[in-house]
């Protein structure tokens, strides 16, 4: 049973029984009244109930004749990401989640985590790791062990931070340890499904296998990073800019220990001295309009870079935001060991 579920009751029920499942919940102590079907009937709160029996109820009366109707309430897929902050900054703490036939299908809690992003999250994780070898012989370097628990898993955290619940694994090699490690993301209140690769697909390409989206955007990311990214900002940024991909880009500054001359023809016109100049690379994390994914071949092996250059060529808007957080790639060995001193003093 997924978390959430903790905080449905049944109509019908006795008030006893509301107390008891509020005491279990002690400082998220709040409950959603469901049917039988777990469509959103009201809300009930220890003060509702102390209400209720200050006004004659029992505690064997049903929890029908005090509950509150119409509570607040998120739709799944509403892209009106300024509601969720309202009702964060309101101070509404939780809040239940229902789908179109106002079914629930989760209660999201803003003490564990900051947003609720209308994201599907795509993990590319079936690359074979041969840069850490012999590490990754026989196991897959997303589970790779960066402190306390594997790369993804901190990369995946993240994500679910921001309340990201619909995830998609790509997965090829040992993909069946990964498989087993997350299993279907109950224990973190999410949805796992899995992409099996039969042949390497790039690092995009098997988000072409995917065709039950939940949500007009999608997040794809590689496996194997780990950063601080606050993703609610790179999320209103591409809105902000009503962008059809944007890329994570980290900047990397190179210094000129010399006067650079611009010249003309052999023509001295102007020069810096000791100038700097800001490149930036891409940091394998993208957000995607989901009409963008019909540029993706299917079943053919296709890079992130190569979606890029397609849409820049369609003269659609491709944005890039630069990131000055934490941002490690794990992709050799001398990553992985830095990794592990960095985890030490950061919080992802």
């Amino acid at each position: 049973m997924r978390i959430y579920k903790n905080h449905l009751i049944f109509s019908g029920s006795k008030i006893k029984e509301a107390l008891l499942q509020l005491n279990v919940l002690a400082q998220d102590a709040i409950l959603f009244v469901v049917d039988q079907e777990d469509k959103l009937i009201g809300a009930l709160t220890d003060g509702d109930v102390r209400r209720g029996l200050l006004k004659g109820f029992t505690i064997d009366c049903l929890i029908d004749e005090i509950i509150q109707e119409n509570p607040k309430f998120i739709t799944k897929g509403d892209n009106n990401l300024q509601k969720i902050i309202n009702y964060r900054e309101g101070n509404f703490r939780i809040v239940p989640v229902v789908d179109e036939s106002n079914k629930v299908v989760n209660v999201i809690n803003f003490r564990k985590i900051r947003s609720y992003l209308p994201i599907d999250a795509v993990i590319m994780a079936g690359g074979r790791g041969q840069r850490l070898q012999p590490l990754t012989n026989t196991i897959p370097k997303p589970l790779l062990r960066v402190g306390e628990k594997p790369i993804m898993e901190h990369n995946l955290d993240r994500l679910a931070l921001y309340g990201i619940d619909d995830f998609w694994i790509s997965v090829k090699y040992l993909g069946e340890q990964i498989e087993k490690y997350f299993g279907k993301g109950e224990d973190k209140n999410v949805k796992i499904e899995y992409v099996w690769e039969n042949d390497p697909l790039g690092t995009i390409g098997a988000v072409s296998k995917i065709n039950n989206f939940k949500h007009d955007y999608i997040l794809v990311t590689n496996s194997d990073l780990l950063t601080n990214i606050d993703y609610e900002k790179f999320f209103l940024e591409f809105i902000k800019e009503d962008a059809d991909l944007a890329v994570l880009t980290i900047p990397y500054q190179v210094n000129i220990p010399y006067a650079v001359l611009e010249t003309n023809n052999g023509q001295v016109k102007s020069f810096k001295e000791k100038p700097t100049y800001t490149y930036y690379s891409n940091g394998g994390i993208y957000l995607i309009k989901k009409e963008m994914l019909i540029h993706i071949p299917k079943d053919t092996f296709f890079n992130a870079t190569d979606l890029m250059e397609e849409l820049i060529k369609k003269n659609l808007k491709v944005i890039s935001f630069p990131f000055i957080g934490y941002w490690l790639d794990v992709g050799k060995h001398e990553d992985f060991e830095k990794a592990q001193i960095d985890i030490e003093h950061i919080t992802l």
